[in-house]
């Protein structure tokens, strides 16, 4: 495919489109072979058909016991008899409350409407009400949102500085499935000791998403919180934006929340029922099956070419990386699959990471998003006859270009602009992409035994700095850590880091030797 005519005959052929979804893939700067198609067949009808057994709520988490059934909060009619009304009452709920928020129906302690929302949460939890935030909610909405999303202290107290006196009229949503998470639950408690620091009653401004009767579920009815809303056990953190995590956000914040479902509703439906070679889901996900060998062994760069989608991103990285990131395949071999995920947007990353991507390492495929429409305002000429809207499609094609003249893959995914049913199609097809190319590798996208283990080794390390606190000596000439691993049987080079954060912190006396063996620590 060297010349013109040639790339513009696979492009042709290599084109899908859904013209009533506003939306096309471009698959045709990839470098799969015509044969991938019949190789693949048998993979693929699998992938098919476990789909169609995931959507009817087959037991997709054997770990957990759980269904999988993030395709039913857009489509209630696919959910077994039993949820449908739940899941449709939810939708209502969150709607009316926010409806209720905005008309004034729902005031704070004092008496004024909410002006602001400010979301506790991590993971999915965090990030798909940002990607929401970040991309369709309106200019100047009915209520500005912020985030804890992290147990960054630092983090914290620098949105809470930002919010400042108006925090007695912002509404704060706690997210937590179980409860249990640790970077919620401080964030929790750190914004209703700011609360109170202000002389305000934190429960009547708290809302509670969560498990029917998880810890924060009890807690919330306990302190008699504002409302609460479920989180379910089938429906995973990293595709919760379209149940009461999200939608509570999104409808406070004036976003067209409905049109985010049937986005995704109207992209489910067009990939369920067309053939390999006319789904964009499946394609993607042969796509990525190609480029990285079916090991993972090539990189996933994204580059959205609107500032309104630089959180995508981001979002992928999780969406993709927890489900995809397995060690085991169901067979139990060692596989160690996945596909890691980054980017930023376009043009911005011209001028960072694509000189790498054209001349460095070929390590990566790239996902470019193409959004047609420029701006909702009149045009305005930079140049004669060229607006910023006809330079960002410049930079998009020339980038997509010239990776392709040195033989980097890419595809290319198009909406017409970005709106609540836009990205709702987006998020349909990365979630229906991640199911289909999970089951090509043979891997439980829906398990995540890795974030599990990550949170028992810190659950651990608390503990063990609770025994090192409780060695410390009284005096002016301190020990070492040596000495205090040696007295609660632990790593030394632990030891040195839990001492070292407490004298950082004001709860520690450190006096420096020579090197960190020789530091030695005592109370203050």
């Amino acid at each position: 495919m060297s010349n013109s005519a040639s790339l513009w005959t696979h492009f042709q052929k290599y084109f899908v489109r859904y013209p009533q979804l506003g939306f096309s893939i471009d698959i045709s700067r990839m470098a799969f072979e015509e044969e991938l198609f019949q190789k693949m067949a048998p993979s693929i009808e699998k992938a098919f058909a476990d789909m169609k057994t995931l959507e009817a709520g087959v037991i997709a988490n054997p770990d957990e016991g759980r269904m999988v059934g993030h395709y039913w909060l857009r489509n209630s009619a696919l959910a077994p008899t039993e949820l449908r009304s739940e899941i449709d009452d939810t939708l209502e709920a969150t709607l009316k409350f926010a409806a209720d928020v905005h008309s004034g129906s729902i005031l704070a302690a004092n008496g004024k409407k909410f002006t602001r929302v400010l979301v506790v949460g991590i993971g999915g939890s965090a990030l798909g009400p940002q990607l929401v935030a970040q991309s369709i909610t309106p200019a100047s909405p009915p209520l500005q949102i912020s985030f804890f999303d992290n147990t960054d202290p630092d983090g914290m107290d620098r949105v809470l500085e930002q919010i400042g006196c108006e925090l007695a009229t912002t509404l704060t949503l706690v997210i937590s499935k179980s409860g249990g998470t640790k970077e919620t639950r401080n964030g929790m408690l750190e914004a209703a000791a700011a609360y109170r620091a202000l002389g305000l009653d934190f429960a009547k401004h708290t809302v509670a998403v969560t498990g029917v009767d998880s810890e924060l579920d009890k807690y919330a009815i306990a302190n008699n919180w504002l409302a609460r809303f479920p989180m379910w056990d089938w429906v995973g953190g990293r595709t919760s934006v379209m149940s009461a995590v999200g939608t509570i956000a999104a409808a406070l914040q004036g976003v067209d929340v409905r049109g985010f479902l049937a986005g995704a509703a109207a992209m489910d439906e067009e990939t369920r029922t067309r053939p390999a070679r006319e789904n964009a889901a499946m394609l993607l996900a042969l796509m990525w099956h190609s480029a990285g060998k079916g090991k993972g062994l090539k990189d996933m760069v994204v580059l959205p070419y609107k500032d309104r989608l630089v959180l995508f991103s981001k979002y992928l990285q999780q969406l993709v990386m927890e489900s995809l990131g397995k060690e085991h395949d169901l067979d139990g071999q060692v596989v160690n699959q996945g596909i890691a995920v980054y980017g930023n947007k376009g043009s911005t990353d011209q001028h960072a990471y694509v000189q790498q991507l054209r001349d460095g390492v070929n390590n990566f495929f790239a996902t470019f998003i193409e959004v047609r429409k420029a701006r909702d305002s009149d045009g305005f000429e930079v140049e004669p006859g060229f607006t910023s809207g006809d330079y960002l499609q410049g930079f998009l094609r020339g980038t997509r270009k010239a990776l392709a003249d040195k033989g980097r893959e890419s595809v290319t995914l198009t909406i017409n602009e970005v709106s609540a049913y836009s990205l709702g199609l987006l998020v349909g097809l990365f979630e229906r992409t991640v199911s289909f190319y999970a089951s090509l590798v043979n891997v439980n996208a829906y398990h995540q035994p890795g974030v599990e283990a990550g949170k028992k080794a810190a659950t651990d390390f608390l503990k063990q700095m609770s025994a090192v606190v409780a060695a410390l000596p009284h005096n002016e000439v301190g020990v070492t850590a040596d000495a205090i691993a040696a007295q609660v049987g632990i790593d030394p080079e632990d030891a040195w880091h839990m001492l070292s954060h407490l004298a950082a912190n004001g709860r520690a006396k450190v006096t420096l030797g020579h090197c960190a063996s020789g530091d030695r620590f005592s109370v203050i």
